[in-house]
């Protein structure tokens, strides 16, 4: 299926040319991230597609399969047989979603607390899981033959959520090349645009080498073509792009999308979210996403970091390593305090299901933000962001573990007229001590000055007994066996 791309580019120009968003740095740095973004502080990532067929090892299952001697490739032999007979197209019939309901996702994902949802529309894998107008290999005409991300779309708009969507789109240039070095499904014939092995070219020995390959322009063009597409079709309102678009000879295609993108968002009359990994655009003209990580201090700057409820996988695969709710609060109480928003990947099954695991993961820290909320949701970080033993790492990639945290690691917001201090852990004694509100007589000094009013705990009724000296506050609370972070909401004079 080879489109004609003539009238998409032409659109494409249109849109730019009559909007305020230009396709260079200076007029996409004109650009904020929106305030209702930073409001809602909490969302759904969603990884499934063809690949949770196989739930094996991960989301990187297509590409790994073809890795002759990896055990992905071994395992593809042992469960579906040679690559030249069972190749991954052949996995696509067998993604059937036939238990998806969009309306029981959508209700999960509001018990969960979350006020958005961006499920992955293209994974490096090359199948859309929407209707597509430039490519047969999509959901609606095959597998499911159901449209899934207009379906869930709707569902979540049913529910007052706001949605977004995910391409990684631009890695499959390169994602399924294995697949071309030995007799397998791939070799078959040569393949065209619109194809789902189309191109496959070798790739880069360094993923990472921002200059190590050339992209072809036609490649470039269908990317954009597509990304165009997904925005005009579900109109999202956070556009989220994974880390290969830091490549050079992707930069003038990727101006290019912001600019329709914001265009097309004022034409809509809310402005948008566009999200990036590493230094892939220019500062200051979309949103960086810190993936897998955090940062070590509270930024001026707006973020948002994609993590997962699982350490092994982004997708569902069989005995996935699970985190447990309080990571999870204490990972969202971090990253507010230090002012960002928390995007937590859950990975559906390949029949539409939402693993129990996953699904009661969510619900407990929907029920952890029905009682302490107002900590997080609108809230913005506070002169202290943080104190305590405990060091997060900075940068991305370091879930590998656990946190350490204990109850004297807080984290810090303000919402209105109270000051929130987030217990990372809960102290078995019930005692704490806040040393960033130690008393003090010295003006000149950067401390804490204020004057302390009143003390409650959210969803506690019975009285707080707290104190200030030149240590610190100490609050004397209220027993706590969750597990889960403790809020205690401060009234200043």
């Amino acid at each position: 299926m080879s489109y004609d791309m003539q009238p998409w580019l032409q659109k494409i120009d249109e849109v730019i040319a009559k909007g305020p968003y230009k396709n260079d740095w200076a007029s996409l740095s004109k650009y904020q991230v929106p305030e209702w973004f930073m409001n809602e502080k909490f969302g759904i990532f969603i990884h499934w597609g063809a690949y949770s067929v196989p739930a094996f090892d991960s989301e990187w299952y297509p590409r790994n399969m073809y890795q002759q001697g990896s055990k992905v490739y071994e395992h593809h032999i042992k469960t579906y047989g040679e690559h030249k007979n069972f190749g991954y197209k052949d996995i696509i019939p067998l993604f059937k979603a036939e238990k998806f309901d969009p309306d029981e996702w959508a209700q999960l994902f509001a018990d969960a607390g979350a006020k958005y949802v961006v499920p992955v529309c293209e994974h490096h894998d090359g199948f859309q899981m929407y209707k597509s107008e430039v490519s047969h290999w999509n959901a609606a005409e095959m597998g499911p033959k159901r449209d899934l991300m207009q379906d869930l779309t709707d569902a979540i708009h049913r529910k007052g959520l706001t949605t977004g969507s995910s391409t990684h789109r631009i890695e499959h240039y390169w994602f399924l090349d294995g697949g071309m070095k030995f007799d397998s499904d791939m070799t078959e014939k040569k393949w065209e645009r619109g194809d789902l092995y189309w191109p496959s070219v070798p790739g880069p020995e360094n993923h990472g080498d921002v200059d190590a390959m050339p992209i072809d322009e036609e490649y470039l063009n269908d990317w954009m073509i597509r990304t165009v597409e997904l925005i005009d079709k579900l109109q999202p309102r956070i556009l989220y792009f994974d880390w290969w678009i830091q490549e050079k000879a992707a930069k003038e295609h990727l101006k290019k999308i912001a600019a329709y993108y914001y265009n097309r968002c004022t034409e809509w009359g809310q402005m948008g979210v566009l999200c990036y990994k590493y230094d892939a655009m220019m500062f200051g003209t979309a949103m960086p996403d810190i993936e897998r990580g955090s940062f070590k201090d509270a930024k001026a700057f707006y973020w948002q970091t994609d993590t997962a409820v699982a350490r092994n996988s982004w997708c569902y695969t069989e005995g996935n390593s699970y985190k447990g709710v309080p990571e999870i609060v204490q990972t969202l109480a971090d990253i507010v305090a230090k002012n960002g928003n928390l995007l937590l990947n859950i990975g559906p099954k390949a029949d539409g299901t939402i693993p129990a695991e996953d699904a009661a993961i969510l619900r407990g820290v929907g029920e952890w933000l029905k009682v302490n909320g107002e900590a997080i949701y609108g809230a913005r970080p506070w002169r202290v962001a943080s104190e305590g033993n405990y060091e997060v790492a900075d940068g991305s990639f370091s879930d590998a573990s656990a946190p350490e945290y204990t109850s004297a690691d807080f984290r810090f917001t303000f919402n209105g007229d109270a000051i929130y201090a987030i217990a990372m852990a809960p102290a078995k004694d019930g005692h704490y001590l806040l040393k960033s509100f130690a008393k003090t007589t010295e003006f000149n000094n950067n401390a804490f000055t204020g004057i302390l009013k009143e003390i409650t705990i959210p969803g506690y009724e019975g009285e707080v007994k707290w104190s200030v000296n030149e240590e610190g506050l100490t609050i004397e609370a209220p027993e706590y066996v969750s597990g889960n972070p403790v809020v205690f909401k401060i009234i200043a004079l």
